[in-house]
């Protein structure tokens, strides 16, 4: 209930705001509009439903800072595009949880970008080889996040060239299935927790991040548990993942200890020639969960990557 009292619920396909904008900031041309095609544009965390096609529709959390709803204004979107980064929860959890989990709404305030936290089919993602009713029932959730990215980008709110997708455990799974299929839609991705477990094969490369504990038993960092309720196969190891996102950018080995914080420790191969690198953070002694430093050092590491 405290989560959700700051935020708005629209119906269809469009969202609530606080009305006509009357702030401008400084140079703004014109009054930020209530909306954008149906998007609310006040500052804050706004409940949204998305049309996919389907019976039904979808839902997300949209959060949008007040350098956005405060800054300058044309033709009835933001002068500049802000980047967007998409957090999707881990199984049996929600956008709410993952809003909280997080804490992507202070840093974006602080930073100056759009947050969307899309809620799972079932409280799961069809990460591939899991997870639970989202993977059993076929979702479309590649497709899903397809359009809430389009949606936003086709808004003018977000910027296509600076789209990021981070998950936690299956909505890390999420996170990389998407950048395996939708390459060209996502400039980097941050996945904590998480398994490749989708078959992968890149057009083009993606920056990655991976947070990872050293004694995760849900996830083992070394490969191992069981996929999911219905397949026991073991997990691959996060040296598998590390493998297939250098591949895909032709990235030198892992250069140890490019950045250590408290018990993070990263290795990273160093840009590539087409922009994209690999940087892989152990947690000594982390278990299944959200280290505290993760989302001010994933959206340090998305800030220097954009698919241009």
């Amino acid at each position: 209930m405290v989560v959700l009292a700051g935020c708005t619920d629209g119906g269809g396909d469009s969202g609530g705001g606080d009305g006509p904008g009357k702030r401008k900031g400084p140079g703004a041309d014109e009054k930020r509009p209530a909306t954008v095609d149906g998007i609310p544009t006040s500052a804050g965390t706004h409940k949204q439903k998305l049309d996919v096609g389907t019976f039904g529709h979808r839902e997300y959390l949209l959060h949008v800072p007040p350098k956005m709803a405060n800054g300058r204004w044309r033709d009835g979107r933001p002068a500049k595009p802000m980047p967007l980064v998409v957090a999707l929860h881990g199984g049996l959890a929600t956008m709410d949880k993952m809003r909280t989990l997080s804490g992507f709404d202070e840093l974006a305030d602080d930073k100056g970008f759009l947050v969307a936290y899309p809620d799972g089919f079932m409280t799961t993602w069809n990460a591939g080889d899991c997870c639970g009713p989202a993977k059993i029932g076929k979702i479309d959730d590649v497709g899903f996040l397809t359009r809430l990215i389009d949606r936003l980008t086709g808004a003018g709110l977000a910027d296509a060239g600076r789209v990021y997708v981070t998950g936690f455990s299956n909505g890390a799974g999420m996170a990389y299935r998407m950048a395996c299929e939708k390459p060209g839609k996502v400039a980097a991705i941050g996945v904590v927790e998480g398994a490749l477990v989708t078959e992968c094969d890149p057009d083009r490369p993606v920056a990655a991040m991976i947070f990872h504990g050293t004694a995760d038993r849900n996830v083992p960092f070394d490969g191992g548990g069981r996929r999911d309720v219905n397949d026991d196969r073991p997990y691959p190891p996060v040296s598998y993942a590390v493998d297939v996102w250098r591949d895909a950018g032709n990235l030198p080995r892992l250069r140890p200890k490019v950045i250590s914080v408290g018990a993070i420790e990263c290795d990273s191969t160093g840009r590539g020639a087409r922009g994209a690198e690999v940087t892989l953070c152990r947690v000594r002694g982390g278990t299944h969960e959200w280290p505290s430093r993760a989302s001010t050092m994933l959206w340090d590491f998305f800030a220097e990557h954009s698919r241009a």
